[in-house]
């Protein structure tokens, strides 16, 4: 990423779709968004606009249009939206022309929220829990990424900060006055109590699970005898015909898994071979 550099990508879902949002960050964001209407945006209202190309003004398409002058904005830059329609050919006309200005250019992937982190509008917590938040495909995948988007971390993180420097500070007093015959009496049980805390605070949150079984799912492997029934119970649980069923033993020769979700939940179901004592066939 260089400096000064203005970038622009279309932030919404791949076309054709009814609406598509092109976004562009940088010093060159807002003029490049008059050059494409004419006329100024008034910032952080919507105006319906015209978009054209800029040498034979030939309408490209009709959109409606926000400037957000930073630092305040989603990069902490400058920042405008095109909200236009949303099909193929209407989005490579626009993106086509926003190649032609002077000092645009395309954004790598993840450019966007890079920006927003280098500029101080979110922190790694942050970043890292958009990202979690846009590959959600579970309701607690969903409720983890929020908590991290919204900066419950981040405010965890602080407190911490806070209460520590708080016990350093009577740790210096302590040490550097409890020989003084006019100061408090010894404060060492309150901070041994105060460190205590703040270390059973921390430690219950790392001990909680990470954060990839929610991403992955928690594997459960169903294992037993042959013809135990194993198939028939992964096929109940997701609910359709995942694993072949018969009644000869050692029908399924290899491992089986299927993810799921349950109650919100993700899961990885695996279905194993027979564990047999004696006696097994060659393969």
């Amino acid at each position: 990423m260089q400096a000064g550099e203005t970038i622009f990508a279309l932030s919404s879902g791949q076309p054709p779709a009814a609406i598509g949002i092109i976004r562009i960050s940088g010093r060159n964001a807002i003029r490049s968004l008059e050059l494409l209407t004419g006329n100024a945006i008034k910032p952080r209202f919507g105006s319906l606009r015209k978009i054209t190309k800029t040498v034979s003004e030939e309408i490209l398409d009709e959109a409606l249009c926000f400037s957000f002058p930073g630092p305040k904005s989603a990069t902490g830059e400058d920042l405008v939206e095109i909200h236009c329609h949303g099909g193929r050919a209407v989005i490579r006309a626009i993106e086509e022309e926003l190649e032609k200005l002077d000092g645009l250019r395309r954004a790598e992937p993840g450019e966007f929220t890079r920006r927003a982190f280098a500029n101080g509008r979110m922190d790694l917590a942050e970043a890292e829990g958009l990202s979690d938040l846009l590959f959600a495909e579970t309701e607690w995948q969903r409720k983890a990424a929020i908590q991290s988007v919204s900066g419950s971390l981040s405010k965890q993180i602080e407190i911490w900060q806070s209460e520590l420097l708080r016990i350093s500070a009577l740790v210096e007093a302590e040490l550097d006055f409890s020989d003084e015959d006019d100061v408090a009496p010894s404060q060492t049980d309150m901070i041994g109590s105060a460190s205590a805390a703040l270390l059973n605070d921390i430690s219950s949150v790392l001990d909680r699970p990470r954060a990839e079984k929610l991403k992955e799912g928690l594997r459960v492997v169903l294992g037993g005898p042959p013809n135990s029934g194993k198939s028939t119970l992964l096929n109940a649980i997701v609910n359709r015909e995942a694993a072949i069923v018969s009644d000869i033993a050692g029908t399924t020769r290899d491992v089986i898994e299927v993810p799921v979700s349950l109650g919100g939940i993700p899961f990885l179901f695996i279905d194993t071979a027979g564990v047999r004592d004696e006696g097994a066939e060659e393969i």
